[in-house]
């Protein structure tokens, strides 16, 4: 017998009881549970080193006790890396839960973790496994969560892309080398079955049959009790908290069928059914396989957004260069970026100029040119040169850390549509038990063969499965935010699929929506002469796009700006700027302003179609300004096609009416509203909800943040303010009109696709089940057409990826 040492301890063992653990890269041994919770301790911890220096000659006593329990999870490094802590106070994890076959599987892990003490919010998707738990970490400690996890039967472990990569792995390879004995029995099961049947017709001895009837079994053990052990396993813990799921009603009609060809074998008294065992565990099996791929091919579009980001930057501090970890960076500090890195936290460029890919945040394959003084977004891909550039967040609060995270709520959040479908599911495998045990009673009444009866019974258990209801919202909803992931359009919460899909009118702020929200100076009217620092000094203490127009106007017109030191800065929201200096009173701002302060203004005829900014010195206006913003690219084209959805276009502007009335002319809006304030803005939704519509509103300024909240659905700009992006529902990327246009189709493609499984499921269970009680359909064609029927449900949600495509 070969020797191997445990990667642990080093002890030499046979190789033939060593523990194989295949969730590293490459599979590692154990000689215990032990000793694989310490080497897993160590490497999740950074710790691994150890064993270098432990050397391959010295040897460790294997633990006394098994450390392959949940006490690591309370670590204080394990909880720095993997949890969260939220607005609240509270503690947040995203787990994986292994052993998830249904919808009933994750109803179960909810309502069990939701009765724990401490535990506040508990959302897990169906699709992917992933669990977002939010926690009382004074009332309930992690490890605790995760025991609880384990007693009813599931294990847990943190969310890591590549950690749950391996593990994926591993799982398809349990689940191929499953289906490979499954279709290895079905196969030879059915050159027997064709022998019995021709035997049945011609005539066949009875030990001839008894042999057929014993390799029959022979196939169908293997099959039931290794290819179908998930359903017996789900079944158990079902049982154990009273809840009937898919796997029971797979494992029951399974397991009475080989049962009942146990007693007709051993006492010819009856036909045998391993045929039917084996076909009806490898078809389900067959079809819950290709689910688990094609779901994979769906997550990986989202975990691909934070999987292949750098763990590790190069930051300056002085003349030395430092590789740190991304996580341990600070504001404020200097990171030089070489062509072909990632960018890993926001930053503005201090040093270099160069091109970025900015395709994963915005789908866009355009690159951009970024020089000093430019911000630059994480996700972004240097591609030509070397920069440095000043880190403006830190790695949790840049941009593609808030991009994964909003994509991680946005899986674990349910519609409204698949809440109900749950609840369905939930009754319908009640109700199958109900409907096959008066099956079996009344054809048994009817017939007065027992083995009719149960056949018949077991073939409405098996055709009724509700993996195609369970299936037909999160695989489409899944899909949906996959695809708009890839173009841009951030959706932070699954449900706001449903919500956007079912609104009717969409609502536009004018500037920086529709508009480029850079306005430049066109035209110039000075009434005094006067310091045009003092008005740079003005104008560069505001954020707004107008003031900005104008800072960026004197910039590049005078020669000589000098700094100049305002006192008591006070912005008027919507209006202006006001400030002291030396004494002199500072206006900056539009017309209501100018009205309010008493400042007596004339608007020359050049300047009536621009957006105006006027400027004043202790109540004498001494300066106008004219500014004009062009249209976003294929802003027309855009708001055109919203149109043919049938969608109502308003814009909302707090410009002046006849730059409103242009803008709106020229993209083709007739609805607009002009001078509204930040509040007036508010009303307007307000009143249109009042009135039914339901409303989508987009906007990027902090001024529309009241109207934002107001809208049914909120969509900012990704470039737009934090405090818009925060409230709103759905972020769009790439800053583009189009986007809009993109998420009203991928959200009503989403939920029609929804509707339509949700109809053939229905319709499926409703023919198929009355069929499958009269006795038309055997137990193998009852377990074909359940596997089917799931197929066609994930098959039809495919169709959402070209949606795009077509329109």
């Amino acid at each position: 017998m070969s020797k191997q040492r445990c990667d642990h301890c080093h002890l030499e063992y046979n190789a033939s009881v060593l523990l194989q653990d295949t969730t590293f890269e490459t599979p590692k041994f154990f000689c215990c549970k032990g000793c694989q919770g310490v080497y897993h301790l160590l490497k999740d911890e950074g710790l691994d080193t150890f064993y270098a220096k432990m050397g391959d000659e010295t040897t460790l006593e294997p633990p006394k006790v098994n450390l392959d329990d949940t006490s690591r999870f309370d670590l204080d490094g394990f909880i720095s890396k993997y949890v969260k802590t939220n607005k609240e106070g509270l503690n947040e994890i995203a787990l994986i839960i292994e052993g998830i076959h249904c919808s009933a599987c994750v109803w179960l892990n909810e309502k069990v973790l939701s009765k724990q003490e401490g535990i506040v919010e508990v959302s897990i998707n169906y699709t992917n496994h992933k669990a977002k738990i939010v926690w009382d970490g004074a009332v309930i400690k992690l490890s605790q969560i995760i025991e609880t996890i384990r007693s009813i039967g599931y294990n847990a472990y943190p969310y890591d892309p590549k950690s749950g990569e391996e593990r994926a792995t591993a799982q398809r390879r349990e689940y191929y080398s499953k289906l490979l004995v499954g279709v290895f029995s079905t196969m030879n099961v059915m050159w027997i079955a064709i022998a019995q049947y021709a035997g049945y017709f011609t005539g066949m001895e009875s030990n001839i049959k008894s042999i057929l009837n014993f390799a029959e079994f022979i196939l169908a053990t293997p099959t039931l009790f290794y290819t179908g052990s998930i359903y017996f396993k789900g079944a158990y813990y079902g049982i154990k908290h009273r809840y009937v799921t898919m796997d029971f009603l797979v494992a029951t009609g399974a397991t009475l069928t080989y049962v009942f060809s146990l007693y007709a074998m051993f006492t010819r008294n009856a036909e045998v059914y391993f045929d039917s065992v084996t076909m009806i565990i490898t078809f389900v099996f067959a079809g819950k396989y290709l689910e688990v791929l094609t779901k994979k091919k769906a997550v990986d579009t989202l975990d691909a957004f934070g999987s292949a980001m750098p763990s590790e930057v190069t930051i300056i501090k002085g003349d030395e260069k430092i590789l740190t970890s991304v996580d341990s960076v600070e504001i404020g500090e200097i990171i030089e970026v070489r062509a072909g890195d990632k960018v890993a936290i926001d930053g503005i460029i201090v040093e270099g100029e160069g091109s970025f890919d900015l395709s994963r945040l915005n789908g866009e394959s355009i690159p951009i040119l970024s020089q000093k003084g430019d911000k630059i977004l994480s996700g972004s891909i240097c591609l030509d040169s070397v920069i440095r550039y000043q880190a403006t967040n830190t790695f949790s609060s840049s941009m593609l850390s808030k991009l994964v995270t909003l994509l991680e709520d946005a899986m674990n959040k349910k519609p409204k549509i698949e809440k109900l479908a749950n609840q369905i599911s939930g009754y319908f495998s009640r109700a199958i038990l109900f409907l096959a045990f008066s099956t079996l009673l009344f054809w048994f009444y009817q017939s007065g063969s027992f083995e009719t009866g149960l056949i018949v019974a077991i073939s409405v258990i098996v055709i009724a499965c509700p993996c195609a209801l369970s299936l037909a919202t999160p695989v489409a909803t899944l899909v949906g935010l996959g695809l708009a992931a890839k173009r841009g359009i951030l959706f932070k919460e699954a449900g706001f699929i449903e919500s956007m899909a079912k609104c009717d009118t969409l609502v536009l702020d004018k500037t920086g929506t529709i508009t480029k929200g850079k306005p430049e100076v066109v035209e110039t009217a000075y009434v005094q002469s006067f310091d045009r620092s003092l008005l740079y000094a003005l104008v560069s203490s505001s954020t707004h796009p107008i003031s900005q127009g104008i800072a960026s106007f004197l910039k590049d017109s005078e020669e000589s700006l000098h700094v100049k030191h305002l006192e008591q800065v006070k912005t008027v929201e919507a209006k202006g700027v006001k400030a002291l200096f030396e004494g002199h009173t500072l206006l900056g701002g539009n017309a209501k302003m100018m009205n309010e302060e008493g400042v007596e203004f004339l608007i020359p005829s050049t300047l009536e179609s621009l957006s105006h900014y006027f400027f004043a010195i202790d109540g004498i206006l001494v300066a106008v300004f004219g500014l004009r913003d062009s249209l976003k690219e294929g802003a027309r084209e855009s708001i055109e096609a919203l149109k043919k959805l049938g969608l109502e276009i308003v814009m909302l502007s707090g410009d002046h009416l006849s730059v409103t009335q242009a803008i709106a002319k020229e993209v083709g809006i007739e609805v607009y509203e002009a001078a509204l304030l930040p509040h007036e803005k508010a009303d307007y939704i307000e009143a249109l909800r009042k009135q039914g519509k339901k409303v989508v509103m987009a906007g990027d300024g902090i001024n529309d943040t009241l109207a934002l909240s107001q809208s049914e659905i909120a969509i900012s700009m990704g470039s737009g303010a934090d405090v818009a992006v925060d409230v709103s529902d759905v972020v769009l990327t790439n800053d583009s009109v189009n986007s809009l246009y993109e998420a009203f189709v991928i959200a009503r493609k989403s939920l029609r696709v929804v509707k339509e499984n949700l109809l053939f499921s229905l319709l499926y269970n409703v023919i198929t089940i009355p069929l499958a009680m009269s006795g038309h359909v055997i137990p193998l064609f009852a377990a074909l057409s359940m596997s089917l029927s799931s197929l066609v449900v994930v098959g039809n949600s495919m169709r959402i990826k070209n949606v795009l495509k077509r329109s």
